[in-house]
């Protein structure tokens, strides 16, 4: 693991390399290390809600890659009584995403998905310092320039075997 004064470095060095089907993880404090090779743990030493909007700004300025946010279906499910500040975590989570592609789905969904990126690509996991569950925020990278629906559009003309407009 990388020292914690190195991790917006990290994030500043990996976003021109990093494009479609990369992944970032913006992890709790008790996120495991994860042994599969391609998978980078770095150490922020700071707020879950700080080092998400790093995160965020850095993706922001990015022309070439767009964020698909994944979010543990577990969260909202979590009560204050066992984990107190998940109340407002959960209101600072939905206005800070506001805008974006959200996708909610079970905690063991959203890894094996993860694992399956990370056989042929790089994954960035930042640990932050949150110690409330399932608060871990998974952004799948996604083309900036095309779409779903311009690969669509593609794939259609390339089966139909006609030529270039």
């Amino acid at each position: 693991m990388k020292p914690m004064s190195d991790w917006v470095h990290t994030i500043e060095e990996r976003m021109p390399l990093f494009g479609y089907r990369n992944w970032l993880v913006v992890a709790d404090a008790a996120y495991p290390a994860q042994s599969r090779p391609g998978i980078e743990t770095v150490l922020s030493g700071e707020s879950k809600q700080a080092t998400l909007e790093t995160v965020l700004a850095h993706l922001r300025a990015c022309r070439h890659i767009r964020p698909i946010i994944h979010v543990d279906r577990e969260l909202e499910f979590v009560d204050v009584k066992n984990a107190a500040g998940v109340d407002g975590y959960r209101q600072w989570l939905q206005t800070t995403l506001e805008g974006l592609t959200v996708n909610f789905a079970p905690h063991e969904e959203i890894i094996a998905k993860l694992d399956r990126a990370a056989q042929m690509f790089s994954i960035l996991i930042i640990k932050s310092t949150m110690v409330i569950p399932y608060t871990s925020v998974f952004i799948e990278l996604e083309c900036g320039y095309w779409n779903a629906d311009s690969e669509a559009r593609l794939r259609a003309v390339i089966q139909r075997g006609e030529s270039k407009p």
